[in-house]
């Protein structure tokens, strides 16, 4: 079987190589870049994180980018059907396929609680605008926060407005809703970040949050950094939840995967540094704790936004940042959930958008009565936000992952993924080959059993 004589997916295909950056920048850079990286980051030393971090980025997640991409291409279908069809190029076992649903689920999964937590930074643009914040201390701030997720419904307008605006968007399909919203959206959130930098570049704190976060201090360094990084670059890329995949699905040939993978993740990355270059002046500038965990969004930077002057503006803008991201990300998590409902079960794309939609929805009530009726609920001593978060994130993702490097590398033959990738030097690919064959599943079986506690 060829399944390489379609010109091109059933769902079209981006317009230029430029469209494919920006919405796979996009997908990739989400609340994981300007919500975890800069506390990961803080927990962490700062600097010699920073350093082990961009390594794993390029000999990690570059490479399974490269992977998933172009199994994507190579397919040109939903991810269930795309795995099954190569798996039968390659004379593989038909289970594969299910490989492609593992990727889906976790994407749809993870969509669930995302735009959750996407809608406290909805809700969060409209407090930091009308001075919610003006002159709060630490105490105050925190009973904010406390009373905003401890009501119900609340959060469930915020999530449902959240998830509007994104069905709205891929309703309308790749070239009139993609490529139109997120040729603003990603440069848009770009800016944003430009204009805040250019704020803290201002703060007293400015180069201590420039030495925390450039500075390597080896010393604060542990092995369980290490994992913590290699995992963190993984997720950030946005990998094994079907996203890039599809977004390959729609990739002409002539377009080469490795450049342009490679600025994709050039662009993902300095994302996550700009995050930290804006978040850790702040921080430093008004006394705060580096450390301070996945409250440092929503818990301590209100702080220095109340007590700074024109807090309100950059306040509004730093929030409103983090909606562009969210939105980007979602966009591609339902992705794949709408082409399988597409191609599978002969949906139009209106009906699949409705569909995934409404079920996302009510998934996401379960995280959301997690912060208030169900508070009390603990299972295997978690939340359930917390146990969602931990199966999909800590167990799906990596497993899928390993999934993906072990087919590239192991299952589909050497000369169509060289065919794909197009490397003009040998070399180059045999350099690929041998990481998604051997270095990319060692590293990730490495961050399971970190994860499972077993490593």
């Amino acid at each position: 079987m060829d399944t390489t004589k379609s010109s091109q997916s059933l769902h079209g295909q981006w317009s230029s190589r430029l469209a494919f950056i920006i919405a796979a920048t996009g997908s990739a850079v989400g609340l994981g870049n300007l919500w975890k990286f800069p506390y990961i980051a803080g927990e962490n030393g700062g600097g010699a994180f920073v350093l082990v971090y961009l390594l794993c980025v390029l000999a990690v997640g570059l490479p399974l980018m490269m992977a998933e991409t172009l199994l994507g291409r190579r397919g040109q279908k939903n991810p269930v059907a795309t795995m099954a069809d190569l798996s039968e190029e390659a004379g593989g076992n038909p289970n594969w396929r299910y490989l492609g649903g593992f990727g889906i689920a976790a994407g749809f999964i993870i969509l669930s609680y995302y735009s959750v937590i996407a809608g406290w930074a909805c809700a969060y643009t409209l407090k930091a605008f009308d001075g919610s914040f003006f002159d709060a201390g630490a105490s105050t701030i925190k009973n904010q926060f406390d009373s905003f997720i401890a009501n119900p419904g609340q959060l469930i307008f915020w999530h449902t407005g959240f998830l509007v605006a994104t069905l709205f968007i891929v309703m309308r399909g790749i070239h009139a809703g993609f490529e139109k919203i997120l040729v603003w959206i990603v440069p848009g959130l770009f800016g944003l970040m430009v204009l805040l930098l250019g704020y803290a570049m201002t703060t007293e704190g400015y180069f201590q949050g420039l030495h925390f976060l450039f500075n390597p201090d080896f010393n604060a360094l542990t092995g369980r950094s290490v994992l913590l990084a290699l995992g963190q670059a993984f997720f950030s890329l946005g990998l094994a939840m079907g996203s890039i995949l599809v977004y390959g699905a729609y990739l002409p040939k002539n377009v080469p995967i490795t450049s342009t993978l490679i600025t994709v993740a050039a662009a993902d990355t300095l994302v996550a540094l700009l995050a930290g270059l804006v978040i850790f002046p702040l921080v430093f500038s008004y006394g705060l704790n580096p450390g301070s965990g996945p409250g440092l969004i929503f818990e301590t930077l209100p702080i220095a936004f109340g007590n700074m002057p024109g807090g309100w503006l950059f306040g509004t803008l730093f929030f409103a940042m983090l909606v562009f991201a969210a939105l980007s990300s979602s966009i591609a998590l339902i992705e794949p959930t709408v082409v399988w409902l597409i191609e599978a079960k002969g949906m139009s794309r209106r009906q699949a958008c409705i569909c995934s939609g409404v079920a996302v929805w009510f998934l996401g009530l379960f995280s959301v009565f997690s912060f208030n009726l169900w508070s009390s609920f603990r299972l295997f001593g978690l939340t359930v936000f917390e146990l969602i978060d931990y199966v999909t994130a800590d167990l799906l993702l990596p497993v899928g992952g390993f999934a993906l490097a072990i087919f590239a590398g192991w299952v589909m033959r050497p000369e169509h993924s060289q065919q794909e990738l197009a490397f003009a030097n040998t070399r180059n690919y045999q350099v690929w080959y041998w990481a998604i064959r051997y270095f990319v599943p060692a590293a990730l079986l490495l961050i399971f059993l970190d994860i499972l506690g077993v490593w």
